[in-house]
């Protein structure tokens, strides 16, 4: 996952699932488990070092993302995952 901007500017956190995005990544479980505790911990923000003073980072785009590949089974190429 990236640090980035949804189409009206605003910061969110992007899934980047082949690693291949520049700047600073950070890796996370593919679970909702993983998911729900990063997001209790305000982890997104510390791991991508994403420190804009009063603004949020959205991580609704990587949620529709860990949903879509747990409904979809055969999207689970996880062995290259960084």
């Amino acid at each position: 996952m990236t640090a980035g901007s949804d189409h009206d500017g605003r910061p969110i956190v992007r899934p980047d699932p082949d690693g291949t995005a520049p700047g600073r990544g950070a890796h996370l479980h593919p679970t909702s488990e993983c998911y729900d505790l990063a997001v209790r911990r305000k982890a997104f923000a510390r791991a991508l070092r994403f420190t804009q003073a009063g603004v949020g980072l959205s991580s609704v785009p990587l949620a529709e993302h860990l949903a879509r590949i747990r409904a979809d089974p055969t999207d689970r190429d996880w062995s290259s995952s960084s």
